[in-house]
This record gives structure tokens, C-alpha cells and sequence, in this order.
């Protein structure tokens, strides 16, 4: 039984989505246990009524709770029993073999990186972020954990990336690129320029150079590598292009009459398409370095998007990704 570690009060929308992505995963995966931390109270009340098999569910009592705008490293300090604290000491433990949470990313990091710890030789644990792209997926590395790196930095996400979508997103090759401004290995800042020289002298992973933003979404590279800075900037104007994109099909494609018929002709297509360009259908992104899984959901996560992530830690334990991670780190 794999043991997840959910916290139930992380999310805008916690715990009711919370719980109903949970009772989903349990009802979907049967390999997997889940210990919701939260008020004990609190939870039981959201728990009354609804049929739950209690021995794959427990509830582990954190009466605290760390909003969105807190400050991560003063949340380790004073807030020791939150939910978000107490999912990352349960993988310490033992007792969860894999923790999540959709609440405070910061948190969620200083909490993973202060109670679990880093792998041996990592220097910064990074974000790795799963991001469709037509019937595949490609990862973001750092999608938002650390805005200031050094070339050394870059070198390590690659690496840690490459063997993340070998063993979890099952690529037989990834192809690594290194995010830039230009294809030419003398272009970009001195942080690429450098990373470059690292990335082409690195072996044990596809390194196919230098891409630019336009190569993200024709999926060039398999694991795209960047600074967390534009990292999350690469996030967050994917998402808005997508929900424009959305807007512009209803409000001036299917408009009228003409439209409306044309909307029924291709509303399979198009529900597919949105299918495939849903961050729920993947579920979560994995703090890429820290010693034992960890996944980070979006805070705005539906049930369905708490019911894949709890999928994809369970993917991460049984595929033995920290062990290999390790592994490959040390040698």
C-alpha cells in the first residue's frame, strides 16, 4: 500500500475539493492510502455522510493552517503544526511514503526542503512542471522555486529533469533544451552561456542545445530548462494565452447563428483539445531534488486535479524516481 500524505487544508477551494479528489483517488487506485492532515474536527465533519473506507483513510490531526500569503520560512517557525508542515514530517517519518499540497507553493518548498531534505549533491531542489503539448507532455525545470541561479544550477534541473521524464513520464530519450534567446551557443546572458558549456560536456542526457520560446509549444525539447524566473513567467503566460484563446472561440468564432452550428460540428475536437490543455488532467509538479516525493498542486486544483496528483505521487514512489535520482547524482 503506498502511503500519501495530502493536505487537505492547502487550495482555494480546501477541504471540500480537497476530500472529494481524495474519496476519487481512493476510489480509482486501489494501491494507494492517503492521510489527510488537517483539523481533526473539521475533517470528520466534512467526512460525515459519505461512504469512506477508513482503512485507507486517515486522518492526521494538524490544527493549523497557512494562508496563500504567509512567508514561507517564518511558517516552519510558527506555525510547526499545519497541514502543510505535517504532510512533509510524515514522508520525514516514514509513515508516507509521498506527500502533496495545493496550498502556499513557499511553504509547500520550505517545507519539503526544511523537514525531508535535499538529495546528497543537489545544491536547490526545483519545480518540475508538467505541461501539455498536443498528445504528450513536455516538463518545465524550475517552474518557479528558484529565480536566481547559477550556471551549476541549470546543469543539475537538466539532469534531475531528464531522469524524471525517463522514469515517470516514460520518454524513452528526453530531449533537453536549454531555454535562450537565440539557437547559437554564444547567445543569451552570461547564465546561459555558461550553462551551455556545462550542458554540452554533461553526460547522460540528450542535450539538443540551445531553444527558443517558439520551439515550447511545437515540443522540440522534452524537458525545457530555465531559471525559475522565467520558468514561472513561461507558466503563467501559457495559462492566459489559453484562457484568451478560450474566450476568443466563444465570443467571436461561435457567435450566432453560423457559429452555433459550427460549435456542434466541432464540439468533440474541441473538448478534446481542452482536455489535453487542462493542468488537472496532470494533477501536480514534482519538487525535483528534495530526499522523497513531494508533489506541488495549483492552488485553484479541483478534485479532479487533487485526484491526479495523488496519482502522480503514486507514480513517483512505485517508479523508484528518488533512489534512481540518487543514484545517478552520485555518480
Amino acid at each position: 500500500m503506498i502511503k500519501i500524505a495530502v493536505d487537505a487544508m492547502g487550495g482555494d477551494h480546501a477541504p471540500e475539493v480537497t476530500i472529494e479528489g481524495t474519496l476519487w483517488a481512493l476510489r480509482e487506485y486501489s494501491e494507494v492510502k492517503v492521510l489527510l492532515t488537517g483539523p481533526e474536527g473539521l475533517l470528520k465533519q466534512a467526512l460525515n455522510g459519505r461512504q469512506v473506507d477508513f482503512s485507507r483513510l486517515e486522518i492526521v490531526n494538524a490544527p493549523q493552517s497557512v494562508a496563500m500569503d504567509e512567508h514561507p520560512s517564518k511558517v516552519i517557525r510558527s506555525k510547526p503544526d499545519s497541514s502543510i508542515v505535517r504532510s512533509a514530517e510524515l514522508v520525514k517519518e516514514g509513515q508516507a511514503n509521498a506527500g502533496l499540497s495545493a496550498g502556499n507553493t513557499g511553504a509547500a518548498m520550505a517545507s519539503a526542503l526544511f523537514k525531508i531534505g535535499r538529495i546528497k549533491g543537489v545544491d536547490r531542489p526545483a519545480i518540475g512542471i508538467p505541461l501539455p503539448v498536443g498528445e504528450k507532455f513536455f516538463l518545465l525545470v524550475d517552474g518557479g522555486a528558484n529565480a536566481d541561479c547559477k550556471p551549476a544550477n541549470l546543469m543539475q534541473f537538466a539532469k534531475m529533469g531528464s531522469i524524471y521524464a525517463k522514469e515517470v513520464l516514460h520518454v524513452a530519450d528526453p530531449k533537453v533544451g536549454l531555454l535562450n534567446i537565440g539557437e547559437e551557443a554564444e547567445k543569451g546572458n552570461e547564465l546561459t552561456k555558461e550553462a551551455y558549456k556545462l550542458l554540452s560536456e554533461l553526460e547522460g542526457i540528450n542535450f539538443i542545445g540551445n531553444i527558443e520560446g517558439k520551439d515550447i509549444p511545437a515540443g522540440v525539447a522534452d524537458v525545457v530548462v530555465c531559471d525559475g524566473f522565467v520558468g514561472n513567467t513561461v507558466l503563467k503566460l501559457i495559462e492566459g494565452m489559453w484562457k484568451q484563446f478560450a474566450k476568443s472561440l466563444k465570443s467571436q468564432i461561435f457567435a450566432g447563428t453560423a457559429g452555433k452550428f459550427a460549435g456542434l460540428l466541432v464540439k468533440g475536437n474541441l473538448e478534446e483539445m481542452k482536455r489535453s490543455m487542462d493542468y488537472a488532467e496532470y494533477g501536480g509538479a514534482p519538487l525535483l531534488g528534495v530526499n522523497g516525493v513531494y508533489i506541488i498542486s495549483h492552488g485553484r486544483s479541483d478534485a479532479k486535479a487533487i485526484k491526479n496528483a495523488i496519482r502522480v505521487a503514486a507514480e513517483g514512489v512505485k517508479s523508484n524516481f528518488v533512489g534512481k535520482l540518487t543514484q545517478a547524482l552520485t555518480e
